[in-house]
């Protein structure tokens, strides 16, 4: 009994003791791939190691975050009224590493935890301007990294403001978990951001009650799938009596992958929009996409994102005319099943239905897909608010007379359809010549 329970202790010191150095080579590759990962996945920026001072019980590492070249960087030059890249800050994060398989040195911090892994981290953030200043930031990322290698990231910050000569920003307390597993690829986000506002002497723009939900894993063709969920309560934008505000906004989206093809979902929610002249409106929009060839949309994935990094142009241009070539050869259908605007005139109700038959690539020309349309759409207007817009724009009365739109008791309503190059609207058909010989020739 007594050599059972020496051995016990000795195992334990052996583990508290002896693992920590081997396992903080292992978090130190760990952290590499799980950066690697990262800075492949977000090609707007730009991710270098500054260096991993490793210890037997603790390690330190230092990492700068620059934006690359594309669309943000672009709109931070501008917001930034910087002339060239060097003259945009430089994000730095620090990072404290306490590892082994038991992380003791850890209970020294806020927020250790003797939860087994091969590290439990705690990270701070600095702004390192043109010049040279360094600037701490508020927010702390508190990590830890599991025996598998995921890596799980809670960034912690507290209500707040910062004031300066031109601008105040004022923000809530926020609570953000990231888990990140660079082996299958997958992210699971889920935080929230009490509120955010911007103020200068003349605007103001703030936000309330941020919320945010990903589950999300890469597909086979190269991109993420799965769930994504974001809301905001309000926006609000103006000062005194000039102030909007929108909201509650709810977006969601689902997009999943079925042998070679891709479906998807997006719903929308918005209470609260300005309509000019009409007041404010709520809407509401359901879409979906069905059987969209995967290969296709990996390609154009790819070629949107050279176009935005790349100065050859009309390479990228030709990359991605071929791509939607395929993608609409291969057959794709797109739904609107939902998209209503509450008004208070009423609400304006409509469906919108667009399927392209599968087509030979090797035939395909511009008009090919016109041809294997199939489009129905279906649109109600209420009397009130057709006839206030016919008082603000008598041209409209155009629309009634050339049967567009057909008075159905106290709505105007509009059924059109799209087939083989002949659209019919309100069962008139409307012969569309050019289309119309081809799509007998092609018989």
């Amino acid at each position: 009994m007594k050599k059972s329970v020496v051995a016990l202790l000795i195992t334990l010191a052996l583990i508290v003791l002896i693992s920590p150095g081997i396992v903080g080579r292992l978090a130190e590759q760990s952290m590499q791939e799980n950066l690697d990962w990262a800075s492949t996945e977000s090609r707007e920026f730009v991710i270098t190691s500054q260096g991993f001072d490793r210890g037997w019980f603790s390690s330190a590492g230092r990492h700068r975050i620059e934006f690359r070249d594309g669309d943000l960087q672009d709109a931070m030059l501008r917001l930034a009224s910087a002339d060239t890249v060097a003259d945009l800050p430089t994000l730095i994060v620090n990072t404290r590493i306490d590892h082994g398989l038991i992380p003791v040195t850890s209970l020294s911090r806020e927020q250790g935890s003797l939860k087994p892994g091969l590290g439990s981290a705690i990270s701070t953030f600095s702004l390192e301007l043109a010049d040279g200043e360094t600037i701490a930031l508020p927010g702390t990322i508190y990590s830890t990294l599991s025996l598998a290698g995921e890596l799980q990231s809670n960034f912690v910050l507290q209500a707040d403001g910062f004031e300066s000569e031109k601008v105040r920003i004022d923000w809530g307390a926020t609570n953000i978990l990231v888990t990140t597993n660079p082996t299958n690829g997958s992210i699971d986000v889920k935080g929230s951001i009490d509120s955010i506002s911007i103020q200068s002497p003349r605007e103001m723009l703030r936000f309330d009650k941020i919320e945010l939900t990903i589950q999300q894993r890469m597909s086979p063709f190269g991109f993420a799938v799965g769930d994504l969920k974001f809301s905001w309560q309000a926006i609000t934008e103006g000062t005194g009596a000039d102030t909007t505000t929108i909201g509650p906004v709810t977006i969601s989206s689902n997009l999943a992958v079925d042998d070679d093809r891709v479906n998807g979902h997006v719903t929308l929610e918005l209470e609260n929009a300005p309509f000019a002249d009409f007041g404010t409106a709520a809407i509401v929009a359901n879409i979906r996409l069905k059987n969209a060839d995967g290969v296709a949309i990996a390609n154009l994935k790819r070629a949107l994102e050279k176009m935005s990094l790349d100065e050859d142009i009309l390479t990228a241009f030709v990359s991605l005319d071929n791509d939607l070539r395929r993608l609409l050869a291969a057959g794709i259908e797109l739904h609107i099943e939902r998209l209503e605007v509450s008004l208070p005139q009423g609400s304006i109700t409509s469906t919108f239905s667009f399927i392209v038959a599968e087509t030979d690539l090797n035939g395909f020309t511009w008009t090919t897909p016109l041809l294997a349309l199939d489009a129905k759409a279906d649109l109600s207007l209420p009397v009130e608010l057709v006839e206030l817009a016919i008082d603000m724009n008598p041209q409209l009365n155009a629309a009634i007379g050339m049967g567009f739109l057909r008075k159905n008791g106290d709505f105007y309503v509009m059924e059109a359809a799209f087939r083989k190059g002949l659209l019919t609207v309100n069962g008139a058909p409307m012969p569309l010549p050019g289309l119309q010989s081809l799509a007998h020739a092609t018989d």
